[in-house]
């Protein structure tokens, strides 16, 4: 199986990124795992939230093709623990996807058209975070949960 995470916006911070980049690479050891960045629409202080929803939305599904399976990374998502999710991974790895594609939206969500071609809905947090960290702690879950799969020691209980 191949884990792709789709972000708007690029990580300015050069700290943030670099944990991003170190937790994608120890990811790598157990599953292909690619970061694809769009980057932010131009002149989104000219565009309604609903505009940018939307030219935001072609761009999220300009990336995938119609055997992925996508997951957004939403407020109203299912909430998992830790040791849930690694069973919600295994679970996708056994029915045979191919491509798991899981999306950060821009500052307003998801347009009703990328709602509508999602498979599914997962929150982080009841709190709000930056979408900047967000995939910092994304992609530490995903490896957190790889690590819980094969019984490593990262994870604690």
């Amino acid at each position: 199986m191949n884990i792709k995470l789709i972000a708007i916006g690029k990580t300015d911070d050069k700290n943030l990124q670099y944990l991003i980049d170190d937790y994608s690479k120890r990811l790598s050891f157990y599953v292909k795992f690619d970061l694809e960045v769009i980057a932010d629409i131009k002149n989104a202080k000219n565009l309604s939230e609903s505009q940018q929803k939307e030219k935001e939305g072609e761009l999220i599904l300009s990336k995938i093709t119609p055997n992925d399976q996508l997951i957004l990374l939403d407020e109203n998502g299912k909430v998992f623990s830790s040791v849930g999710f690694s069973a919600e991974l295994q679970k996708k790895m056994n029915s045979g996807i191919k491509t798991l594609v899981f999306v950060i939206g821009g500052p307003y969500g998801f347009s009703d058209t990328v709602y509508a071609k999602a498979n599914a809905k997962i929150s982080l947090s009841q709190m709000t975070f930056s979408h900047q960290m967000v995939r910092l702690f994304f992609i530490e879950q995903l490896y957190r949960g790889f690590t819980i799969l094969k019984n490593e020691p990262y994870h604690h209980q």
